[in-house]
């Protein structure tokens, strides 16, 4: 049976869960590609940690350059993240005509059209399954399932440390500060939870998908980034009492010319079905003209769902090499002469609807006066509400808007907020909601 070498840099959570698949399942895996896959190197600094893994003689070493420059290593599985030495050994390993397999989604997000320029002139293909949604085969899915169709929109939770912060807000009452010290305690944070709790992780995430389902070079740097760590329970409470729930979404669309990508925290109604993707779970929506919608679901993080997905990138390289060929499967879904710059659309130049919410002083005409700075600015009320009880002389003044330009919000929100009947910085949030009238 033909030996394939593979070669894994890094064996931190993720890697460990990949070396125990390929160590602990190598019979059942050379049983569907047909030949051996042979862990030859794992590279890892911390070479006395107790993985609960036992590797044989010479496997574990330190140095990474040994394990790409190693001649008879046929798969590099980059597993290392960050984005300096992971995009050094991934160019060098490229050079040296090695296949690639990462989950490194910041590294694709902010070096990827560099790196797949140089796959594809060195006849190396790249694949990254991992990098987005963990076990969830949304890059598969683009790439392969949806070739005939122009994808109309997507929109999805792609990060799991978000989702359950705010489950845990929606559905136990918790402040943002409780549930994350609980997500972090679980292992679902990180000690530094910034990239997640402040959007940049599914922005990155966002990137490589809008750049597969448009045909365009990945644009990490224009999309708009917001966070879930000024939501606080009062806005969810009152999302649910209009039957909304919030999440932290990733929304792309396709606009022709140009496209919408944008990550924020959302309200969609009860009935929309990732309302109701609570915990960890990732799941996306997406929208082709010929499939119409589709829906995937699963784990987005932890070791053993990504280096399940990490493993599939694996075995398709595998079954490459035994059919001898490479770039079957463009890296971008495209041929990378139809790649193209297709801009993303400043976020002050999308319309959508809108929830307010403004800590209003109890005095006379104070309505009139933020309705009519609203109506100035174009913006057309769908209800208003005055929520809660007086606090510090100030009750919640709550509004939903209809269909309005988001240059218009933000201008009217700032004058707003220069009124001395409005005691905090006004609250908004955007709404997706199909069912509700322009």
């Amino acid at each position: 049976m033909k030996k394939i070498n593979i070669g894994l840099l890094g064996c931190g959570t993720v890697g460990t869960g990949v070396a125990k698949i390929l160590i602990e399942k190598k019979d059942l895996i050379s049983s569907r590609v047909g030949a051996e896959l042979n862990l030859k190197y794992v590279a890892d600094l911390d070479a006395a940690r107790d993985r609960g893994i036992r590797f044989n003689e010479g496997i574990l070493i330190k140095d990474p350059f040994k394990v790409v420059d190693d001649p008879e290593t046929d798969i590099i599985l980059e597993m290392i993240g960050g984005e300096n030495i992971a995009k050094d050994l991934i160019l060098r390993a490229i050079g040296n005509k090695k296949q690639i397999v990462t989950a490194n989604k910041a590294l694709l997000a902010s070096h990827g059209n560099e790196i797949f320029r140089a796959a594809a002139a060195g006849g190396v293909d790249v694949a990254y399954e991992a990098s987005v949604g963990g076990c969830m085969p949304i890059i598969k899915t683009l790439r392969e399932s949806l070739a005939g169709n122009q994808v109309k929109s997507m929109v999805g939770i792609l990060n799991g440390t978000c989702n359950y912060i705010l489950s845990k807000i929606t559905d136990d009452g918790s402040t943002f500060e409780a549930a994350l010290s609980e997500a972090q305690a679980k292992g679902y944070a990180e000690a530094d939870p910034t990239l997640d709790v402040e959007g940049f992780d599914t922005a990155h995430k966002l990137a490589i998908l809008t750049s597969i389902a448009y045909c365009m070079e990945i644009n990490f740097r224009d999309i708009y980034i917001e966070g879930i760590s000024r939501i606080t329970p009062l806005d969810i409470e009152f999302a649910g009492q209009f039957g909304y729930r919030i999440k932290l979404l990733a929304i792309s669309k396709f606009r022709g010319n140009s496209v919408e990508a944008r990550v924020h925290p959302t309200m969609i109604p009860f009935e929309n079905i990732l309302s109701n993707v609570n915990g960890s779970l990732n799941a996306i929506t997406v929208s082709g003209d010929a499939a119409g919608d589709i829906l995937l679901s699963g784990r987005g993080a932890g070791m053993m769902p990504t280096a399940s997905a990490v493993i599939s990138d694996t075995v398709d390289l595998a079954r490459n090499i035994i059919s001898g060929s490479v770039g079957r499967i463009p890296l971008l879904s495209c041929q990378t002469q139809n790649i193209s710059r297709i801009p993303v659309m400043p976020v002050d130049e999308i319309s959508t609807h809108y929830y307010f919410r403004f800590a209003a002083l109890d005095r006379p005409r104070v309505l009139s006066k933020i309705s009519g700075i609203l109506g100035n600015h174009g913006i057309s009320l769908k209800s208003v509400h005055q929520k809660g009880r007086k606090t510090n002389g100030s009750v919640p003044l709550v509004m939903l808007s209809h269909l309005c330009r988001e240059e218009n919000v933000k201008k009217a929100l700032d004058e707003i907020s220069r009124l001395d009947v409005v005691s905090t910085k006004p609250a908004l949030i955007r709404i997706e909601d199909d069912n509700q009238e322009d």
